[in-house]
């Protein structure tokens, strides 16, 4: 069986689907690697160090995508490569269901085996596989980094003969695995942090962290089966908007990281909450391609409103593309292994396995 891999386009995704690392191990399960050229040159990655653990270079991309039974990229193919895909090949990658159902369905309908691997459930056997998780953590990392790099003063607590410079307070909204490793991240770098979430699980988490969890008082658990947040009532809304309005007042950095799946990201930090920020605060919106948690978020772009900056990228991974590669990589060959029938040498698509089904785009 052959496995195939286009470059991305590198205006918008410099992450790659197959590292060399991870060729041996599919070389091992019996697969042969078809790339294209110069396929992670990008990232330092020389074809030279693919073709020695035996990856076969191809120069024609329409070949690969027509030889390949199954094919890993991380978005979506164009109009033009999805026209060349047969009849039972299959696509993996993280596909946005929720913006590309046409596409998608265009590949249902060409019976093509599509799985999205955004749609993984929530279970200790995919953990191995989670992409949302194993890229978040380095986006919340990365978050944290980058809104100290604009952050025009000392993050930690310094004690000086000329005097005591204060450490920097930082809120991370939104607690899910970016949330708590940017926690994490900015406590090891000496600033005092806060946390806050709609779920009330994420409390113990933030504080393990060394965090300090700000909580509506009263409030409900709105945590989804899957283990996402989910829409807050009205009533919640209110009372969370007084204590964040009242906190950011006191704050000099804020991560946002608050998303809901297949929907625009919810609103939280208003325009009258920024206003009433210090000059020189920082806020860092993760959730900028879904709309943004404030209400000034543009995607790629630094705006400034009241002396505050407010930070958005399209893909903030692409600051990371070394280790999220690496990262994806590893997922998507343990999504594979479970996909394969190891005794025929085939692809199972075992719809009782939950992994399976809840990823099959249909």
């Amino acid at each position: 069986m052959k496995i195939g891999s286009l470059l991305e386009n590198q205006n918008l995704e410099k992450r790659i689907a197959i590292t060399p690392d991870i060729v041996k191990k599919y070389i091992s399960l019996g697969f042969e690697i078809n790339l294209s050229k110069n396929y992670g040159s990008h990232l330092g990655i020389d074809d030279k160090d693919y073709s020695e653990v035996g990856v076969q270079f191809v120069k024609d991309e329409n070949e690969i995508l027509k030889n390949s039974d199954i094919i890993i990229q991380l978005g979506i193919l164009s109009d033009d490569k999805i026209s060349v895909i047969k009849e039972n090949q299959t696509l993996i990658g993280v596909l946005n269901p929720y913006e590309n159902k046409d596409k998608l369905k265009n590949l249902s309908e060409k019976k093509i085996n599509v799985f999205s691997l955004e749609l993984l459930p929530r279970i200790t056997r995919a953990q191995s596989m989670d992409i949302l998780s194993s890229q978040a953590n380095l986006a919340g990392y990365k978050a944290v980094i980058e809104s100290f790099a604009n952050f025009e003063k000392a993050i930690p607590m310094m004690m000086t003969a000329a005097g005591t410079i204060p450490a920097a307070k930082v809120l991370v909204v939104g607690a899910g695995v970016a949330g708590l490793q940017a926690v994490a991240t900015a406590k090891r770098m000496g600033a005092i942090v806060f946390g806050t979430d709609v779920r009330i699980a994420s409390k113990e988490q933030v504080e393990s962290l060394g965090g300090k969890f700000l909580t509506v008082e009263g409030s409900e658990n709105l945590e989804t089966e899957s283990g996402y947040a989910k829409e807050a009532s009205d009533d919640f809304k209110k009372k969370q908007e007084e204590l964040l309005a009242e906190t950011l007042k006191k704050i000099d950095i804020v991560v946002c990281t608050a998303l809901i799946p297949g929907k625009k990201a919810p609103l939280i930090i208003k325009d009258y909450m920024i206003n009433n920020m210090q000059p020189g605060s920082v806020i860092y919106d993760l959730a900028a391609v879904q709309g943004g948690n404030t209400t000034f978020t543009q995607v790629d772009k630094i705006v400034e409103k009241n002396g505050v900056k407010i930070m958005g990228e399209s893909n903030i991974l692409n600051k990371l593309p070394v280790s999220a590669s690496n990262l994806y990589a590893k997922n998507v060959f343990n999504f594979i292994e479970n996909l394969l029938d190891k005794e025929k040498k085939t692809i199972n698509i075992n719809l009782e396995d939950e992994i399976i089904s809840k990823t099959l785009v249909k």
